[in-house]
């Protein structure tokens, strides 16, 4: 399978463009909509700039692949499109490590959708840079309950 438009427009409404290297509310360096690494690999770094907005549609697009691969690596069951959107956005904002090890996965490849949806929500916590705790982010909180909210969309 392959992400949507819909998809896609779910993750840049939460990634929002900037065409300036930044450290996201993890303390990552980032760039475009959202993306951490070009696309051949090289992490992003302090001064980085991208153009225009199409540059980094062209980055996001090239570095979504890899999040639809790990998708369509890892369920093992048949999903709906707007499932599909849903784990990439997902997958994309959290890694890959992050669907492979979740109980969101184990239960969807158990062929539990419903209690699967619900294991979006517990992903909305951040570790804060300079403690190392993890807390509690209000744009995690809204972006897992749109995730969720589609993954149960027919």
């Amino acid at each position: 399978m392959k992400i949507s438009k819909n998809g896609i427009a779910l993750i840049k409404s939460f990634e929002g463009l900037v065409l300036h290297a930044y450290k996201d509310i993890a303390g990552i360096w980032t760039i475009g909509y959202g993306s951490t690494r070009y696309q051949h690999g090289e992490v992003i770094k302090p001064g980085d700039k991208l153009n225009n907005e199409a540059q980094a549609n062209s980055l996001l697009m090239d570095t979504l692949g890899q999040y639809e691969a790990a998708v369509n690596s890892y369920v093992l069951v048949p999903l709906t499109q707007n499932q599909y959107d849903a784990l990439v956005s997902f997958t994309y904002n959290l890694g890959t490590n992050a669907l492979l090890h979740s109980t969101l996965l184990k239960k969807l490849n158990e062929k539990d959708y419903a209690t699967a949806a619900n294991w979006f929500a517990p992903w909305n916590k951040i570790t804060d840079p300079k403690t190392g705790k993890k807390i509690l982010n209000n744009t995690l909180t809204k972006r897992r309950a749109k995730e969720s909210a589609l993954f149960k969309q027919p």
